[in-house]
């Protein structure tokens, strides 16, 4: 059952904060949306991060106009990093199993939500750091039903959080595994259609990271941009100017 909690305005852009049980999750998720029309934009937090923090890090603000205009229609997501990777306390099979309750969570619950607010078909995935690795786990997995997916300075293998484990299962939480291992064409198909953009520090420590998964993508014929820059740039100032570069495109 979801139940509004809080409706208000910032800065003329219309705020609505939301919480209902997961039935995916077995317990309440808050997330907050922002605008009122135009694509709808999924923004997952950082590593253990929450819905609020886009608002809090002023990125909300950055977006304003866009917002506004009824460009964009942004969704803020909880995440649940605290019981998956992030967990000293259970295996990594018991990670990787409460991360993909969370694809179901954002699958079955929230983006029926997303369209029962804005029927606007076009959805993108976005996120900076843990953030990126969410859009592009939950892409891969579910390309049909996204259209485009920002990942800035993201990591996209699990091994830091596995003890540097990796087996079949631990990879369908990893996703430049979970991509080496996906031979259905039929799902490389769908993948294919998706826009993917990946902003990336060349002095960030994830950059390799960023180069494995462009190579896999290119050996799997999937079109990708890959934008490098020339700092670390693995922080909030530059992600605000980069979802201001890149969330409508890849230029």
């Amino acid at each position: 059952m979801q139940t509004l909690v809080q409706t208000e305005g910032i800065n003329n852009v219309q705020r609505e904060y939301h919480k209902w049980h997961s039935p995916a999750l077995n317990r309440e998720m808050e997330l907050l949306s922002y605008g009122h029309a135009g694509a709808r934009v999924l923004v997952f937090p950082t590593s253990c991060g929450r819905f609020f923090d886009w608002e809090n890090r002023s990125m909300i603000e950055t977006l304003r106009h866009q917002i506004e205009q009824g460009w964009i229609q942004v969704f803020c997501l909880d995440s649940v990093d605290t019981e998956s990777w992030f967990n000293t306390s259970i295996d990594n099979h018991a990670k990787t199993a409460r991360h993909l309750q969370y694809h179901d969570y954002v699958i079955n619950e929230v983006l029926p939500f997303t369209k029962q607010k804005n029927s606007n078909d076009f959805v993108i995935a976005a996120g900076a750091s843990f953030g990126a690795y969410h859009s592009v786990s939950i892409a891969l997995h579910y390309p049909q039903h996204f259209n485009r997916v920002l990942g800035m300075s993201g990591v996209y293998d699990v091994r830091d959080w596995t003890n540097n484990y990796m087996d079949d299962y631990v990879a369908q939480g990893s996703p430049c595994e979970y991509l080496a291992r996906q031979h259905d064409p039929a799902h490389l198909d769908a993948i294919r259609k998706l826009e993917f953009v990946l902003p990336i520090g060349k002095l960030d420590p994830l950059f390799e990271n960023n180069l494995w998964l462009s190579q896999l993508m290119w050996e799997k014929g999937i079109w990708h941009a890959l934008r490098i820059w020339n700092e670390d740039a693995h922080d909030w100032p530059y992600w605000h100017q980069m979802i201001q570069m890149y969330l409508s495109g890849a230029d």
